[in-house]
């Protein structure tokens, strides 16, 4: 469930909170430039633990391939097939299902040192059918925070994010033979130089080539071409490594498993979540797993069961207190949220995410004296992840509730020029121009806005 255009007025009213803050809580999407979305079939999560267990796969390969790793951004897709690929602007997008069918973490390594091999080596999309630098922000703007798949099973009467269209994205990888083999070495290459193994590529590549000769049409062996002779040179490469046999760590495994546990659970019918982890299962991924599946029925008393004695073995772990708050503020029970959320947050002060559900579990109890804490979390967030259109959003509305309307007006200019709106960007900006002090920085800012997104709408 998505909140559409709640901004038309300026955020000046808070539009039933407490009616939709499960969602607003845990979706962060917002209904805005959605054709463009649509017509990529796209969607895209958000989800802290999962991102930052991408960005550690990634960070060691990017160096070693001698590009910076805080200049590649990875995005998540809400898509079940076995997937990835590489955008303009060193955009790495990657598949749930590299989570949900794969079965080690050096599999999904394997697949992101090929696809860093792409940027590595130039193949990035660049006709008219690809995604442009500017639409990424745009994509950005819609995302979902994994958590908001559970929203569809409270009493908040939210449906489930659909599984994004597959067949849209073959527009996105149309790379050649030679560009995909110059990949595959060039990632064999990354990970001996990162010490680890290179048979993950190799398992995938000969899965997908399994698949095909199976099934007849698999994506990713589509867009990446598969053949015997690429497999056979692939596997020469990790023959000649000295780091064929080198292992995932137990803590690798058990950090894979557990996002393995929670997609899962966000993404399949509780009732499937029970069958593949049984009450007999009495592991982490399994109650992590349950805890989520029990969250979307909804049984909340069996959720939170299994989430706090999840909590009480591993008393500082954010994602179950983020779960925590998630499921607290679905029961319409904010303020109990907001202590979940802010353990997550002292748990993790570096995560903008969490810091901005905060802020929205802050907002929503509605207390006056909440209002200015939920801002400052919120500016420390945007600071960390500024074309976060959500939390521009939230920022809005934190301003509205405390009677700043020109501040809420800009934004919400914000939230909209971070989307790729730039016509109601432009409007928010003049407004906001209009009752800010000239000459101040946000004035200045408003300007800006207004002259960019003018000369962008124009164009």
């Amino acid at each position: 469930m998505a909140i559409c255009n709640p901004l038309e007025r300026g955020l000046k009213t808070s539009v039933g909170r407490h009616a939709v803050i499960a969602a607003v809580s845990v979706a962060m999407s917002l209904c805005l430039t959605v054709e463009p979305v649509a017509a990529q079939g796209i969607d895209l999560i958000r989800d802290t633990e999962i991102e930052r267990t991408l960005k550690s796969y990634e960070d060691p390969i990017a160096t070693a391939a001698g590009l910076d790793p805080a200049a590649i951004h990875i995005y998540i897709v809400n898509d079940s097939s076995i997937n990835a690929f590489v955008a303009e602007g060193q955009n790495i997008f990657i598949n749930t299902g590299l989570f949900l069918q794969l079965k080690t973490p050096n599999q999904v390594i394997g697949v992101m040192a090929h696809e860093t091999g792409h940027i590595a080596g130039g193949h990035l999309l660049r006709d008219t059918s690809a995604m442009s630098k500017a639409s990424v922000p745009m994509l950005i703007g819609m995302a979902v925070g994994v958590a908001a798949m559970i929203a569809g099973a409270g009493q908040a009467g939210m449906g489930a994010i659909a599984l994004g269209e597959q067949a849209a994205m073959s527009q996105f990888f149309a790379f050649s033979r030679v560009q995909e083999a110059t990949a595959d070495q060039m990632g064999q290459r990354f990970l001996r130089a990162t010490h680890q193994s290179g048979e993950g590529m190799v398992e995938v590549f000969q899965k997908m080539a399994n698949m095909q000769a199976l099934e007849g049409h698999v994506e990713f062996a589509t867009t990446h071409p598969v053949d015997r002779d690429r497999i056979d040179l692939m596997q020469r490469e990790v023959d000649a490594s000295p780091y064929r046999d080198v292992k995932d760590s137990p803590e690798a495994v058990h950090e894979f498993r557990m996002i393995q546990a929670k997609l899962f659970g966000f993404l399949t019918p509780a009732d499937s979540v029970l069958i593949r982890y049984p009450l007999s299962d009495k592991s982490e991924e399994a109650r992590y797993a349950r805890g989520i599946a029990y969250f979307q029925k909804p049984e909340l008393k069996l959720a939170l069961d299994e989430i706090n004695s999840l909590i009480k073995d591993e008393p500082k772990n954010p994602y179950f207190y983020e779960v925590l708050g998630q499921i607290y503020v679905s029961m319409a029970q904010p303020e109990k949220g907001v202590l979940a959320y802010q353990k997550a947050v002292n748990a993790m002060p570096d995560a903008p995410l969490l810091r901005t559900l905060l802020a929205t579990a802050q907002l929503a109890t509605e207390r006056q004296a909440l209002a200015k804490p939920a801002l400052d979390n919120l500016k420390v967030s945007l600071q960390q992840d500024p074309d976060d259109s959500f939390g521009w959003y939230e920022t809005a509305t934190a301003y509205s509730a405390l009677d700043n309307q020109p501040m809420a007006d800009l934004s919400t200019a914000e939230m909209y020029y971070y989307a790729g709106a730039m016509p109601k960007a432009a409007m928010f900006a003049k407004r906001a121009a209009h009752g800010l002090p000239e000459g101040s920085a946000d004035w200045e800012r408003a300007n800006d806005i207004m002259s960019v997104a003018g000369t962008q709408a124009r164009r």
